[in-house]
């Protein structure tokens, strides 16, 4: 592989092949990354939606205690 890019010049390895894999796999890179920005938004409203859980449910157990006390 290094022997291929040993002769042409730079402009060639360094913005040529890139544009060019990018136009190639644009579309790929977009849908992966779509992906990954999708699944850590879904797990940030799950640990939302629990940790909410979590403070409703202690809240209303210790008013609840609290009123057994009287």
């Amino acid at each position: 592989m290094r022997e291929i890019f040993a002769g042409l010049p730079w402009w060639v390895k360094w913005v040529a092949v890139p544009v060019i894999a990018l136009a190639v796999f644009g579309g790929l890179i977009t849908t992966v990354v779509g992906f990954v920005i999708w699944v850590l938004f879904k797990a940030l409203i799950f640990v939302a939606l629990v940790g909410g859980l979590i403070y409703i449910v202690r809240k209303f157990m210790s008013n609840s205690s609290s009123r057994s006390d009287w």
